[in-house]
């Protein structure tokens, strides 16, 4: 079978044609570069609607076919700017009622993602996926790929490109930060990860403050391009201890980055993981990945209605079931010292005072500058120390602290004999989970990373356990996020029983100020990018 794939989400658009052994046979595409300001949904609309026209009759020659070849039509239904998405939609559904073929829309982020694994032999990743409007930590879990972390607020090729152009230094903006960065050196900006999450739009602005008061462009694209990776590795780092899976990937248009290539690679190296990327053709975005993505939905589900072609603005990477999977997994092994491989440390086996007990050590991470990684660890080891106690004042059980060093970045602390949350979750506990994170909350405290890997059964006891993510805050929007933390985890385990697990949750917290808030969170788009 050959498809022919039609993406046009954003400023590029492009038309592939693909067959069902996976052989490219042609690929066209353009990019819209603006002459001044972001991407204009209007003006990306009027792009498509010139080029698209152009684009099938090349890419059919390309692949040295006929029309009558084609035997599907795939387009990208959404995400995406909606005039864009709508004029790929009508251009595709045209060229298949022209051409009497089947028609099928598929989600724009999964080709990104699948059409990586074609490429690169990968079975089952974690794939991070990098784009000006996308930035998702994303796994299979459960018969659908799962969003493991994503931005808060824009996404990191958005925060690129728009310091490029407030800054001057054009759009896009990556490309030249890139360069710039090879000259600058590290000047203190905002790190911001909040769980399995991060966001992006505190940084932009602290580095546009450095721009305006005179500070090197150069440091600053150092620091700015630094500091962003190290979030997107860490919480890519965070997806791939809970998972325990070992691979991982790298998709989308800014994978062209080199330094962020490294850091990821590095990561995956330290972890025992294997890293792969696409060929750099394939991580923009492009029409094959529509076409090949189109292919396998096909084959599981058959041809779309044309009633059901409508875009999805806002289509969610989780909306889409993934049944064409291989969930055989291949895990990562743990030396014998080690009890458990974190995303930021690691938990190996001591003793205190002839008992046993857990050695949490905040190891240096190589993907990090020096300047970032210690400030971040040291302050981190010092902040959970006092977390851990802080909570017991309010009647929440956390392993006993035994020392701090702050010269290793190491915490002591008792070596709890217990089963991890997601083994035995169920309604009662999910009800008791809600009422002790209620315990927290009511003191301030912001756990940070409450996943079902993070709090332990011991006997009848819940013990919360890393707060190594953890803070201090009265903000009921802080506290909102902390919860869907826990949510995303437990849709990692059993999707189809979350949302009773999780609506428990919310009823042992009982308190409706910030369970309003979490409704706020998911419907203002920051979750449905």
């Amino acid at each position: 079978m050959i498809c022919l794939g039609i993406e046009g989400t954003a400023e590029k658009t492009g038309v592939g044609i693909v067959d069902s052994d996976g052989n490219i046979l042609a690929m066209a595409g353009r990019q819209l570069y603006p002459e001044k300001g972001g991407i204009h949904p209007r003006i990306a609309a009027e792009h498509h609607a010139e080029w698209i026209p152009k684009l099938i009759p090349q890419a059919i020659e390309e692949a040295g076919l006929s029309y009558s070849d084609i035997d599907l039509i795939s387009f990208s239904q959404g995400p995406g700017l909606g005039p864009a998405l709508r004029i790929v939609a009508t251009s595709a559904r045209s060229l298949a009622l022209s051409l009497n073929k089947p028609i099928i829309g598929v989600n724009h982020c999964i080709g990104h993602v699948e059409v990586g694994k074609l490429d690169t032999g990968a079975v089952n990743p974690v794939s991070l996926y990098v784009s000006g409007g996308n930035s998702q930590v994303i796994a299979y879990e459960s018969g659908r790929y799962r969003i493991f972390g994503e931005t808060l607020d824009i996404a990191i090729g958005n925060c690129l490109d728009q310091f490029g152009r407030e800054s001057g230094l054009g759009h896009p903006g990556g490309p030249v930060i890139e360069k710039l960065a090879l000259e600058g050196e590290y000047i203190d900006l905002p790190y911001v990860v909040k769980g399995m999450d991060f966001s992006f739009s505190g940084l932009l602005s602290a580095a546009l403050r450095e721009y305006e008061k005179g500070s090197k462009i150069e440091d600053i694209c150092f620091s700015l391009q630094e500091t962003a990776f190290a979030m997107l590795v860490e919480v890519t780092e965070r997806a791939l201890s809970h998972t325990q899976k070992d691979e991982v990937m790298l998709c989308g248009g800014v994978s062209a980055n080199s330094r962020l290539r490294e850091m990821l690679k590095t990561m995956s190296e330290e972890h025992g993981a294997k890293f792969y990327m696409p060929e750099m053709k394939l991580c923009g975005d492009n029409g094959v990945m529509i076409a090949w993505l189109g292919l396998l939905m096909y084959k599981e589900f058959g041809p779309m209605e044309f009633k059901d072609t409508g875009i999805i603005q806002k289509f969610r990477t989780d909306e889409v079931d993934i049944p064409w999977i291989d969930n055989s997994k291949s895990y990562l092994q743990l030396s014998d010292d080690l009890i458990a491989k974190g995303a930021e440390s690691n938990i190996l086996k001591s003793s205190y005072m002839g008992e046993d007990a857990v050695l949490k050590a905040r190891i240096p991470k190589n993907y990090r500058i020096p300047e970032i990684d210690s400030k971040i660890r040291k302050s981190r080891c010092k902040l959970e120390a006092k977390l851990l106690s802080d909570a017991k004042r309010v009647g929440v059980r956390t392993p006993v602290l035994y020392d701090v060093d702050l010269s290793e970045k190491s915490i002591l602390m008792e070596k709890i004999d217990g089963i991890m949350l997601k083994e035995v979750i169920d309604e009662d506990l999910s009800y008791r989970v809600g009422e002790e994170i209620s315990k927290l909350h009511s003191a301030d405290i912001i756990h940070g990373d409450i996943t079902s890997s993070n709090i332990m059964l011991c006997g009848e006891d819940l013990i919360f356990l890393d707060f190594g993510l953890g803070r201090y805050s009265d903000l009921d929007e802080d506290k909102a996020v902390d919860l869907l933390v826990l949510k995303k985890s437990l849709q990692s385990i059993d999707y189809n029983k979350a949302i009773s697990y999780f609506n428990q949750v919310l009823e042992g917290y009982d308190n409706s100020k910030v369970i309003d808030k979490i409704a706020d969170i998911e419907s203002r788009g920051r979750y449905t990018h």
